[in-house]
């Protein structure tokens, strides 16, 4: 079904109450590459019983972590085949460190629809509140829907935070599980796309990808692990956009610089040319 902009551009969905527990944080933080050193009190800060720590990305994953179907991408006036869809970008804000467990209101709204020709860009922003309407975090996202496009919308603006023209101040190797897309689909992501080799090759790719969602995870807890030592308290902001693939059992690179006050990088997967992964990575201190 063609997109309908009239009714999908400003609409905002029914609030969603979802609670999560400690242990869905474990797991998640297992799915993000924790505990690689389990004799790292560092890293066993986001693994401990009833209190660990919280990766902000938690937040892309809390309301949806208990389903066990593949998702689907159905909405007021838009309804897409999940095999043409890919994820384009997140970003994450937080007024506080994310609770270790707790229940939370979300409520989610189209902000933007953009018509790329041959593909439509859909992005949605997410306000999450504790059920007594206090502030726990919000979420930006942008899909990218294949064979979407044409509808007649506007085609949107282009607004790269880029990176310096100089080298780097950090490079952060990030190795990558073979196993770390069966593990993260644990995480309520079912998109077989991750899991189903059949599927992925439909889809074009010559074997499943990891979830865009775990190389963010992964590039964020790298990042605090580098650059808070390991202190997600001190996490103001952070965010990406999706600009290619990264297959299970490689080692992905984080390049960052310092600007401003604010942490940009890129991150590569150098054994395939220094292949882009994740683009317009923003990374902002408490």
């Amino acid at each position: 079904m063609p997109i309908d902009l009239s009714v999908a551009l400003g609409a905002e969905l029914e609030p969603v109450e979802f609670s999560w527990s400690s242990s869905d944080v474990q797991l998640y933080h297992l799915g993000v590459g924790a505990g690689s050193d389990p004799m790292d009190p560092k890293e066993l800060r986001y693994l401990v019983d009833n209190t660990p720590q919280v990766l902000p990305t938690f937040s892309s994953v809390a309301a949806s972590f208990h389903m066990t179907e593949p998702p689907e991408v159905r909405f007021p006036g838009i309804e897409i085949e999940l095999s043409k869809v890919l994820h384009a970008s997140e970003a994450v804000s937080v007024p506080a460190p994310l609770p270790p467990s707790g229940s939370a209101r979300a409520i989610t709204r189209f902000t933007e629809i953009w018509d790329k020709g041959k593909a439509a860009v859909i992005v949605s922003e997410t306000a999450v509140t504790d059920l007594d309407g206090n502030p726990l975090w919000t979420t930006k996202r942008s899909i990218f829907a294949r064979g979407e496009g044409g509808f007649g919308g506007e085609r949107g603006p282009s607004s790269p935070v880029g990176a310096p023209e100089r080298a780097p101040d950090f490079e952060i190797a990030i190795p990558v599980l073979p196993q770390q897309a069966l593990l993260y689909r644990l995480c309520g992501d079912r998109n077989p796309l991750h899991s189903d080799p059949e599927f992925a090759s439909a889809a074009g790719f010559p074997r499943p990808i990891l979830h865009g969602l775990c190389t963010y995870g992964m590039t964020c807890k790298a990042l605090v692990d580098t650059l808070l030592d390991a202190d997600v308290s001190q996490v103001g902001s952070y965010g990406a956009r999706f600009a290619g693939v990264v297959f299970p059992g490689e080692t992905i690179k984080a390049s960052v610089w310092k600007d401003d006050g604010r942490y940009v990088g890129v991150v590569t997967a150098p054994d395939r040319d220094d292949a882009v992964v994740l683009s317009d990575v923003e990374f902002v201190p408490a």
